[in-house]
């Protein structure tokens, strides 16, 4: 498989002196996740700044590994490096208008009996994971529900996008997705960690998976707002009977799941 180079990237990638594989491959860089080690291998991800040739710079992750390798459909027997599903993902979901991460380089070489692949993503700035953010809320008072029912209409809404063309991402946890307050109030999302997707013939298999991932992790939010979110995902004002049975098998779920340890916190708006 030929190299891949974003275009957009190009001239920031000839400025550093990373136009090529082994170029990355060798570039010192402190770990920003140690590197882990399975799959007969092992996977690590590094934070870069790059300057731009017009001056100033850019973050990125540079995602290098070694005989860490997954059976896809492609390489059934042998395997293939796991960041070539994980690409083959970010392109997908970027053609069917899913925000994502942006990839500026993907490549794999073999050197010698080893199988190594780099994958180079811009770094989301600007952006804060959902459970950063809702974090902070817990330890520091929420904002007015308006504000938060932003943020939960633009990750409801990057859900039915992907859920609209067949993609069930499979780790919806609010870790693997981010959102960006913008100058003029409107709320961004974009969703990361993309190796698990899977596709499915109906918007319904997705959402029950997706949907009850995300509420499970998600039972520190008061019912009226994560109710708002299964509402503002559906696209409805009132619950149909459809809703209603998606709601309560959700809702079963995740209760059943944290029966035996339930959240210890909820969230409240900060007193003025």
């Amino acid at each position: 498989m030929k190299d891949f180079v974003n275009e957009r990237w190009r001239t920031i990638l000839d400025r550093n002196g990373l136009t090529d594989f082994d170029a990355l491959w060798d570039l010192k860089a402190d770990w920003f996740e140690a590197p882990n080690h399975r799959r007969g291998g092992w996977s690590g991800v590094s934070r870069c700044e790059l300057d731009r040739p017009e001056g100033g710079k850019v973050a990125v992750f540079l995602k290098r590994q070694e005989n860490h390798k997954a059976r896809i459909w492609s390489h059934p027997v042998h395997g293939a490096p796991t960041f070539l599903r994980e690409f083959r993902h970010i392109m997908h979901y970027r053609e069917c208008g899913v925000a994502t991460l942006e990839p500026v380089y993907f490549g794999m070489h073999k050197a010698g009996k080893d199988y190594r692949a780099i994958l180079v993503t811009e770094e989301l700035t600007g952006f804060v994971a959902m459970e950063d953010r809702v974090q902070d809320w817990l330890e520091h008072g929420a904002p007015p529900r308006k504000e938060r029912l932003l943020h939960l209409k633009a990750v409801a809404t990057l859900l039915r996008t992907m859920h609209d063309h067949g993609i069930q991402h499979n780790c919806y946890f609010p870790k693997h997705v981010f959102t960006r307050i913008n100058d003029d109030g409107s709320v961004d999302a974009r969703v990361i960690d993309l190796e698990k997707s899977r596709w499915r013939p109906s918007r319904t298999v997705c959402a029950i998976r997706d949907l009850y991932t995300l509420n499970h992790h998600s039972l520190c939010w008061s019912t009226s707002d994560r109710l708002w979110f299964f509402k503002s995902y559906l696209q409805i004002g009132r619950l149909t009977p459809f809703a209603k049975w998606l709601w309560r098998l959700i809702e079963r779920r995740s209760q059943r799941k944290n029966r035996v340890n339930p959240p210890r916190r909820r969230i409240v708006a900060k007193q003025d």
